[in-house]
């Protein structure tokens, strides 16, 4: 089953909303290297209702991003509804994704995220209102339930197909488990089984063969990745690789990561300002980048001390100048 902003890729690879990751340069970088879909970080609905700027921008993007979906939250039906038709005017994305997944304490706190799965009344209402606003497919993004007690997955996917979602993407937990333990796949297995819609599989994706994995065990329609991601966009090129019957590339080498790594950093200074700020906020990623290499504790101690993008290189360089030597 094909996803209605997708149509024309058999399981797409999708990159996952995530606060302070899945910004602008991030989802560009993981398109280049094979990323099928790309949605914005969640954005508030009540502040884009008020025109916060800060916000608002969280919902640009560029064209060769597409397609792409912008995702929003909150706990008033009128609000979401309103955010969504502000989104569509504004920004014209190919979908509006609904997060009803996310656990963090702030967002739950308002009864946004994750928050909204103690009261399926309100899912049913803000769905609505959110199909009724807009033109562009309303997707949704949940876990299998807010805790143990109340985990229903397929019941819980049911009424949001009922209530007018064109795809749903499942992160198998429940809140209460934020992300520890394993996601349960055999919850997707359900939802697909259940469900006339398309279903995502999201949990536990770490490498190219988790893809594959799950696909084979969920029958799911496509696949999002988040934190499996950081620092690894290559596990879309990978993952794509496998999907199509192709041989895995082979793995970036220090040298490759490094260059792309310093790519990623002149997108975010240019989409995101030439300012010490930028590079302050992007010292994860280079952290992120030497995941795995020799002496990479070492590495990231002095990449999380960088000023500027210039100093990131020349650190970099250093850490090749021993490997270039024994050449």
């Amino acid at each position: 089953m094909r996803l209605p902003y997708a149509p024309w890729v058999e399981s797409p690879l999708i990159l996952a909303p995530m606060a302070g990751v899945s910004e602008a340069p991030f989802r560009q970088i993981c398109r280049r290297l094979g990323a099928d879909v790309l949605m914005t970080e969640f954005l508030a609905a009540e502040a884009i209702r008020r025109g916060i700027r800060k916000t608002l921008e969280g919902a640009e993007f560029e064209s060769v991003e597409r397609p792409i979906g912008v995702q929003i939250y909150g706990a008033d039906a009128e609000a979401m509804g309103r955010a969504a038709a502000i989104v569509t005017e504004a920004y014209a994305p190919e979908f509006i994704d609904i997060n009803f997944g996310c656990p963090v304490k702030k967002v739950v706190q308002r009864n946004g995220g994750s928050g909204c799965l103690r009261d399926l009344e309100l899912v049913d209402r803000i769905i609505r209102a959110v199909v009724s606003s807009t033109h562009v497919p309303v997707t949704v993004k949940t876990r299998s339930g807010w805790s143990e007690g109340s985990r229903d997955p397929v019941g819980i996917a049911l009424r949001m197909q009922d209530a007018g979602a064109r795809a749903f993407t499942l992160h198998a937990r429940t809140r209460t488990q934020m992300f520890a333990g394993t996601a349960n796949w055999d919850e997707i297995a359900r939802v697909v089984e259940a469900l006339d819609i398309p279903v995502i599989g999201n949990g536990d994706i770490h490498t190219a063969d988790d893809v594959i994995r799950m696909r084979d065990h969920t029958g799911c329609a496509g696949v999002m990745i988040g934190r499996g991601s950081f620092g690894n966009p290559w596990i879309f090129r990978d993952a794509r690789a496998l999907l199509d019957g192709r041989p895995r590339p082979p793995a970036p080498q220090p040298a490759e990561r490094f260059v792309l790594a310093l790519e990623h950093a002149e997108l975010a200074l240019r989409l995101q300002g030439d300012s010490r700020k930028t590079v302050i906020e992007f010292r994860k990623h280079l952290g992120w980048y030497t995941r795995g290499l020799p002496g990479a504790s070492a590495l990231r101690e002095r990449l999380f001390h960088v000023e500027t993008m210039t100093e990131a290189a020349m650190i970099f360089q250093e850490y090749l100048e021993p490997v270039a030597a024994a050449a």
